[in-house]
């Protein structure tokens, strides 16, 4: 059976779109201008929420105002709270990626507005004569304005999501660090014996350094809080009511629960993106040392015969089609690539900022995509390393204590005692006859065995307290 169709018209000329549909021509036009990542904005639903938050704040400011007359007023806002609430995401087809400087997506969005607020107000969707996406919904506003206003609110609210998920790491890392906190081993600069530390300051290590960077990311949020509504075209305010910026925004306070504020200078924010570059630049950071970690864990879970085999990682899958047994560390691989895909979105946000012309930018379409895929994608790998991972890892005690006993790198702390170049003396000789370090010293009568004991203790090394004496030594 043939779909019903309506006609709808634009300057360029008719178009018909599905009779029931809420989306008009210029989403359908849209629809047939831009296929290039097979996504839609609707996949982003904190996007539309923001779009619909900033159409609804404008529209109650304009009914205050006088502008706007309350009967289409409150069928606009119902409309837009129940957007707002996940509905319709559907009607909201176009791709991310497109020209324009998102003129599609607040179209996108006055169109689905108008005609629900139609449907409320007993009309069919496309009788516009009653109620017109462009003449009420987007009454006092522009692109310009409001597509930087949402995709600032949305990136907020992802950001706040990858907030919590990167918490949730770090509290995975805390418990690991409190289960290990009397596990010893070797540390290692240049992947080469260093000095003794304990699993646990290592598991803590990572704790601390997601932390860090949740900070730095409540820090970032705060630059996307300043919007420039009200600006319209190119932020000199042209079309719009002296009063409708202050009122607009507040409202948006309101409706999103952010404390957005306007900028002081709405032509620089209309064509600024430096907050976005720096976002991206924050989120590159987490994405790094996130990878580092992750590196860390496949270097030390390696093996786990002929590696290291400090840990074990939680065994997700079978390794390998033509070696049976093998397991492979496929978690924090995951995550590696998670941060490669990291690490080319911040360029593409850095060449998009940069490409901007004059009073706007046109490529933030492709900034909000980039930094969208960033956060999801953050959140979700943060969010499985934790789960499928971190949660399931195991020292090899053993292994680990055996490491330290038979290491060359703690006559490091024999150094203040015999100086630098007897120590080096004593290394070379430990590492080609295998004969301990503590063993050489003793041999050699340049300290007493009991000195060497308490002087190499690990744990002294480590700078943990020592073991009660009725509990058995780790090192001995």
């Amino acid at each position: 059976m043939p779909t019903e169709l309506r006609i709808e018209r634009d300057s360029i000329g008719e178009l018909t779109v599905p009779a029931r549909a809420y989306y008009g021509v210029h989403t359908a036009r849209a629809m047939a201008n831009f296929r290039i990542t097979g996504s839609a904005m609707g996949s982003y639903p904190a996007l539309i929420s923001a779009l619909a938050a900033v159409k609804q704040a404008a529209c109650q400011a304009n009914r205050d105002l006088g502008l706007l007359d309350a009967e289409r007023a409150s069928a606009i806002v119902s409309a837009c709270i129940e957007i707002r609430g996940g509905a319709f995401l559907d009607q909201f087809p176009i791709d991310p990626i497109q020209g324009g400087a998102g003129t599609s997506s607040n179209m996108n969005a006055n169109e689905v507005i108008a005609n629900r607020a139609l449907e409320l107000l007993g009309f069919a969707p496309g009788e516009y004569a009653e109620l017109d996406p462009l003449t009420h919904v987007n009454l006092g506003q522009s692109t310009n304005d409001v597509y930087p206003t949402a995709i600032k609110l949305c990136l907020v609210t992802y950001i706040r999501e990858l907030v919590g998920a990167l918490g949730r790491l770090a509290e995975s890392f805390d418990r690991k660090a409190i289960e290990f906190a009397d596990v010893i081993k070797m540390g290692r600069t240049q992947l080469q014996d260093a000095v003794p530390m304990s699993l646990g300051q290592e598991f803590g290590t990572y704790a601390t350094m997601v932390r860090e960077d949740r900070e730095r990311l409540g820090e970032g949020a705060l630059l996307l809080l300043e919007c420039n509504l009200g600006g319209t075209a190119i932020g000199t305010g042209i079309n719009g009511h002296p009063d409708y910026a202050a009122l607009a925004c507040r409202y948006l306070r309101e409706i999103s629960g952010e404390p957005m504020s306007l900028a002081a200078n709405p032509i620089e924010a209309t064509q600024d993106c430096g907050a976005f570059v720096q976002v991206s630049g924050i989120l590159k950071r987490v994405a790094v040392k996130l990878s580092k970690v992750c590196n860390d864990l496949r270097l030390t879970s390696s093996g786990p015969l002929a590696g290291l085999h400090e840990i074990n990682l939680p065994a997700a899958q079978a390794g390998s089609s033509i070696m049976p047994g093998k397991v492979n560390p496929v978690i924090p691989e995951l995550v590696n690539q998670v941060a490669f895909e990291v690490i080319g979105n911040d360029l593409t946000v850095t060449m998009a900022a940069e490409a901007g012309q004059l009073q706007l930018n046109a490529f933030e379409p492709v900034i909000v995509f980039s930094l969208l895929k960033t956060l999801t994608h953050l959140t979700a790998a943060a969010d499985t390393l934790a789960t499928e991972c971190v949660d399931g890892i195991t020292a090899n005690r053993a292994r680990l204590r055996e490491g330290v006993r038979n290491s060359i790198g703690i006559v490091t702390a024999l150094s203040p005692q015999l100086g630098y170049a007897a120590c080096a003396r004593v290394a070379k000789q430990a590492l080609a006859t295998g004969d301990s370090v503590a063993d050489i010293v003793v041999a050699e009568g340049a300290l007493t065995r009991s000195q060497v004991e308490e002087l190499l203790s690990p744990r002294r090394l480590a700078g943990l307290p020592p073991i009660p004496e009725t509990s058995v030594s780790q090192v001995g």
